[in-house]
């Protein structure tokens, strides 16, 4: 089975994935979100997050649906 690390992983990159496909960038979804982009980058790049955040990210991009 994954450890911790694989599955955070694996969220950091569903979300950068849909951050693409979507068109947008670190710095547009920090303002979406509140945040600040150097935050963004950090947590995206650690894949260091809670599942609220990847919800709240995927939701002001207007991702409604995801398949695995």
């Amino acid at each position: 089975m994954p450890d911790q690390s694989d599955w955070e992983a694996k969220a950091a990159n569903i979300l950068k994935a849909e951050l693409k496909r979507q068109g947008v960038t670190y710095a547009q979804l920090a303002e979406l979100i509140g945040d600040k982009e150097p935050n963004v980058r950090n947590k995206l790049s650690r894949g260091k997050f809670s599942a609220a955040y990847f919800l709240q990210c995927l939701s002001v991009i207007q991702i409604n649906e995801l398949r695995f």
